[in-house]
Order: structure tokens, then C-alpha cells, then sequence
């Protein structure tokens, strides 16, 4: 008898999302379904690999569909802290734009330091926002996506049918 495996799965937070076509890329070397969640249409590639989720512009409404997805054997790309914590705690592999990989071990730091720069904002302490997205980001992240894609199918996760 054999087991059917589950597939792996890539949600993506599009909204402000720089990495995407680097997620079809992957995903389409890879043969890996991917869903582009946003809360307004966006343009996406014909391929039915490559689901386009709109959801309502409620406050959080994309964070809440990809959070109540995530699980072991997905994988979730996205810059939101607070969305990433949901995922992990979830089991999901949660990679950055930058290729920089949300942990059980990491997640905690991550949180913190988005809560401080917060209330340093709001006291008008710190302004700007992150640096701007290179070259080197871009390489990273598709490193980070392809290694987590190949760890988990390693761990017996596979393609959809």
C-alpha cells in the first residue's frame, strides 16, 4: 500500500511582495501550487500551478486566509512579523523577502524588535523604513525558497497530482 503524500504549497502575502516572480520560478522548476493572496486583484501567470485569492479589504484579511492555511509542508513568503509567528507556530516554513527564514528559534527576536521599532516611531525616534531591496535580497530568497522546497520534499512531502 502505498501513502499518499501531502503537497507542498507556497502562499504567498502579495500585497507588497517583491519576490514574485521569483516564487513562479521556483515554483514552476519545482511543479509546487502556489497561491497569491492579496485584497485586490493582481496579475498573475496563466498557469494552474498559480491560484490568484482575493480576499475582502478587511484589516488582516489576507494574513488571516494564509494563517488559517499554513501547516507543516507549506511554505509561507512573507515581511509581516506578526503573520510569520502565526505560520511558524503553525508549522509552516516562513521565508522573508529578503530570504531570511522565520524559526521557532528566530521568531521570538523577530517580534520584539518589530514591536520596538514600533514604539520608537510612534515616539518619533526613529523614521524611514527598511533598506531598500537589492540584488543580493533577491538572490538569497530564491536560495532560501529552493532549499526549503528540497528540505521538504525530503521529508516525504510531495507534488500535487
Amino acid at each position: 500500500m502505498t501513502v499518499m503524500s501531502q503537497a507542498i504549497e507556497i502562499y504567498v502575502d502579495a500585497d507588497a511582495c517583491p519576490v514574485k516572480a521569483e516564487v513562479y520560478r521556483v515554483a514552476e522548476r519545482h511543479r509546487v501550487k502556489v497561491f497569491v493572496v492579496a485584497n485586490s486583484f493582481m496579475a498573475v501567470p496563466n498557469d494552474p500551478l498559480i491560484e490568484r485569492v482575493v480576499v475582502s479589504a478587511g484589516f488582516d484579511a489576507a494574513d488571516d486566509w494564509i494563517a488559517e492555511r499554513a501547516k507543516r509542508g507549506c511554505i509561507v513568503i512573507t515581511a509581516d512579523i506578526p503573520l510569520a509567528h502565526r505560520c511558524v507556530s503553525a508549522g509552516a516554513d516562513v521565508i522573508g523577502p529578503t530570504g531570511r527564514p522565520f524559526t521557532e528559534a528566530s521568531i521570538g527576536m523577530a517580534l520584539a524588535t518589530r514591536n520596538l521599532m514600533e514604539d520608537l516611531r510612534a515616539m518619533g525616534d526613529v523614521s524611514g523604513g527598511p533598506k531598500p531591496f537589492s540584488a543580493k535580497d533577491r538572490s538569497a530568497f530564491l536560495s532560501a525558497l529552493d532549499l526549503a522546497i528540497v528540505r521538504l520534499k525530503r521529508a516525504g512531502f510531495g507534488q500535487p497530482e
